[in-house]
């Protein structure tokens, strides 16, 4: 059970960003060239509005200057703390270990920001996300209005892919074209925190710990510099990540067509002794029988594969292995010196 009201706050209290506390929590991979750039303009623009302003930088193993970049802004006196993951853990499990630093770090933060540092989600959205915190809004989300860097294919599967989660599971519903451009209140953060899968799809947890939510529409800006790091093949195992973590529809969709081709066999069967012990007529089918082992070999196949993709993250979790591992850590305010393996149980 997780308990949903935070020690030290009131559900129904009068929220004030100017007397409030913002952490932003900006997970990054190979943005050197801009890191310290983006962490200087996002602390300039958000101070106005918190009493306190912490910025905690995920360096998700990257291969460039991003944690020179990082540790320069640190030198310089911006409040920034920063991680840095042993490798590439991915974007999922660097914005967890985002989340669960700031206890590390003992930053008590009212709010958390979530935003990628690649300029594409625009400062003058914060403001309005801003508003409807105060207003009583757990998590607001950003939903991106034009995707016109996406190709026609990558956007019909994608709303392919929502339609399909949400027709899926009634209960737990993610907003189509929401990302990871959000403002969710402190309880939120600590409900996400304590939920122990290593199967991260955040989207889903989003959505899965409910709470007031609303979205708003933005365009996003031009990178600072470069492409994505997401292609076609992330993107799919993504997609893969978010059904086998939220829905067991493949598994009930495998076994409804294997009723059905089960049914349809019988069916024919029957027919097939009807028309030669009934009818007398002979019944050649070395082509038939040659194309139904194939059908239902390839069917058994993905059926095993389905079953595999399922039993592969059953594997992942038994394991126990840490979902992350920090190699360093800087910034002021640190509970212990050592670097950290969140142990999960």
């Amino acid at each position: 059970m997780i308990q949903q009201q935070v020690a030290g706050t009131k559900v129904n209290e009068c929220r004030r960003a100017d007397a409030s506390t913002l952490a932003c929590v900006i997970p990054m991979y190979n943005e050197g060239g801009h890191a310290r750039d983006f962490v200087s303009d996002l602390h300039e623009f958000v101070r106005d509005y918190f009493a306190e302003v912490v910025i905690l930088v995920v360096d998700d193993g990257s291969a460039d200057q991003t944690r020179v970049e990082i540790r320069e802004a640190i030198a310089e006196g911006l409040p920034v703390k920063f991680i840095r993951l042993s490798r590439n853990f991915g974007k999922e499990v660097a914005l967890t270990a985002g989340l669960e630093a700031l206890d590390r770090f003992d930053v008590s933060a009212d709010v958390v920001l979530i935003m990628d540092s690649d300029y594409q989600h625009p400062f003058a959205t914060v403001p309005e996300m801003i508003r409807r915190w105060e207003a009583g809004i757990d998590m607001v989300y950003g939903v991106q209005e034009k995707r016109g860097n996406s190709g026609a294919l990558r956007r019909a599967l994608t709303r392919r892919f929502y339609s399909l989660m949400s027709g899926t599971n009634d209960r737990v519903q993610i907003p189509p074209d929401a990302g990871d451009f959000r403002l969710i209140d402190r309880s939120v953060v600590v409900a996400i925190t304590q939920m122990p899968e290593r199967n991260r799809y955040m989207k889903g947890l989003y959505a899965w710990v409910g709470f007031e939510s609303e979205g708003i529409s933005f365009e996003a800006d031009a990178r600072a510099a470069g492409a994505t790091s997401f292609g076609f093949r992330a993107l799919f195992e993504l997609a893969v990540d978010g059904l086998t973590a939220f829905t067991s529809w493949p598994l009930r969709m495998a076994s409804i067509i294997g009723a059905f081709i089960s049914f349809g066999a019988f069916a024919y069967g029957g027919w097939i002794i009807i028309e030669r012990l009934v009818i007398g007529q002979p019944i050649p089918g070395f082509a038939t029988l040659a194309a139904a082992i194939m059908f239902f070999s390839g069917l058994q196949l993905l059926s095993i594969g389905l079953l595999g993709e399922y039993l592969g993250r059953v594997f992942t979790e038994v394991k126990g292995r840490p979902l992350y591992i920090v190699s360093e850590e800087h910034g002021a305010d640190l509970v212990s010196e050592e670097p950290v393996a969140p142990s999960r149980s």
